[in-house]
């Protein structure tokens, strides 16, 4: 199939890519490469790769090659909260905006796959067992962008949406802001993490397992169309201590202790269900072990720390 995919220079677009690739489909990146990334490199020799520069959010841009796609994985967006906190007009206009745009031009015979997030359960109890039943009640900019997002998808009749659990792996495009790869790059170059929270619980999922469940879902889509699934492992669902307990079989000498002090603004404390994906026939495989043995091997190939002195 021919597959657009607007911010697929990020974290998961870089992974995803070369899965779509391996498979025999065309793929085209359309991203404005915020970050100056050059992840994608690796793929300019195949020939089924493209590459557009430019703004998912500009119409003149989006609308020709929306054309000449049958498959839309939306994944332009300002990722997590702080980032959206920065630059809350940027973010409002691509996490939701863009999507909106996507909705809008994309023909009933096309394919949009949407990311959205779980954070959208963060007001909820940590005791209480989320699934898509379950309330969104988003709190950060992050959060509800991304919900309305979700939203405008849905409405359309032309797509899907996962809710991502908090990713992790390696990816070309790496990213040591989430938590079990901060956490792991804590253990590795430090030696030693204060947290707080401690007892919060969050779902986890593998970089390769959000890759194959897009692919999944390309495949399925029909069945798929107007659904939204949690998309997670559910033996990682596990709190901040249990994680660093988890990272501490690896690296034996991590030392770790919780604070009194701070808190998670998107109040991110739950156990998610991903039966419903189970029951459509996709099952995530990657394990926080495998994940920490991964990110070890990937901070061995860190080096010097281009703004550290030592």
């Amino acid at each position: 199939m021919r597959v657009l995919i607007p911010g697929g220079a990020g974290y998961i677009g870089s992974v995803l890519t070369g899965h779509l690739l391996n498979l025999g489909h065309q793929v085209t990146v359309l991203d404005n490469l915020y970050f100056q990334q050059k992840s994608l490199f690796g793929y300019a020799s195949n020939p089924n790769f493209d590459f557009v520069y430019g703004d998912t959010r500009d119409r003149a841009t989006l609308e020709p090659l929306m054309a000449k796609n049958d498959v839309i994985i939306h994944l332009a967006a300002v990722v997590g909260m702080p980032a959206c906190k920065k630059d809350p007009e940027y973010s409002q206009s691509l996490n939701y905006g863009s999507a909106k745009l996507v909705a809008d031009l994309a023909s009933k015979d096309q394919r949009i796959i949407y990311p959205c997030t779980n954070s959208g359960y963060g007001t909820q109890s940590g005791d209480l067992h989320c699934d898509e039943n379950t309330p969104l009640a988003p709190i950060s900019l992050y959060g509800t962008s991304k919900a309305e997002g979700e939203k405008a998808i849905l409405d359309s009749g032309k797509g899907m949406a996962f809710r991502l659990a908090t990713v992790f792996g390696a990816s070309p495009r790496m990213r040591i802001d989430l938590l079990v790869n901060d956490f792991t790059h804590k253990a590795y170059s430090q030696g030693a993490i204060v947290i707080y929270e401690g007892h919060f619980m969050r779902n986890f999922v593998g970089i390769q397992d959000v890759a194959r469940a897009m692919i999944f879902a390309m495949d399925n889509f029909e069945s798929m169309r107007g659904e939204v699934y949690n998309l997670g492992l559910d033996s990682a669902n596990m709190s901040k201590i249990d994680l660093c307990n988890k990272v501490k079989e690896h690296v034996p000498h991590f030392y770790f202790t919780e604070a009194t002090v701070g808190s998670d603004p998107d109040k991110r404390n739950y156990i998610v269900s991903n039966e419903k994906l189970r029951q459509a026939g996709f099952e995530a495989s990657q394990t926080i072990d495998d994940g920490i043995r991964e990110l070890l091997k990937v901070y061995k190939m860190f080096g010097r720390n281009e703004y550290g002195n030592v």
